[in-house]
């Protein structure tokens, strides 16, 4: 029986986020757990976002397919706030993760760091265990 219930993973539509997702899928398939992918907005980016839908965007659905993952073992959330705040709000509850899966982005306000501001802020701050994934997931696999 794997530890491993509820995955919960970020996402905002970048490579890195997108290798997260894959290695949060990867690891939901095996351990028979479900995966929640989460994306945090903002009002004013939930105007403009191409991820205001309920409804996953296309890589995520290819991701969940790729793995297995569809129907009730693949979940879309869009959480209100900034990234940080509503991935560790949302792991809580509604979710109940067991394992925060992030990506490495870097870009942000500590650019040229290997681990993006969000992320080590995640890592920082969560009760719950965080992974954190680097971009060449994506290329490795």
């Amino acid at each position: 029986m794997s530890e491993f219930r509820s995955i919960a993973v970020g996402y905002d539509g970048s490579r890195e986020s997108e290798a997260a997702v894959r290695w949060g899928a990867h690891l939901a398939s095996v351990t028979q757990a479900t995966l929640t992918v989460i994306h945090a907005s903002g009002l004013i980016e939930r105007l403009q976002s191409p991820f205001a839908s309920d409804a996953p965007p296309g890589a995520i659905k290819e991701i969940a397919a790729e793995f297995g993952l569809e129907g009730e073992r693949c979940h879309w959330l869009i959480a209100d706030g900034d990234a940080c705040s509503a991935l560790l709000r949302c792991v809580e509850d509604p979710i109940k993760a067991d394992l925060l899966v992030v990506g490495s982005r870097g870009e942000g306000k500590c650019v040229g760091m290997m681990i993006g501001s969000t992320s080590l802020e995640v890592v920082q701050h969560s009760t719950t265990p965080v992974v954190v994934v680097p971009g060449v997931y994506v290329e490795r696999h």
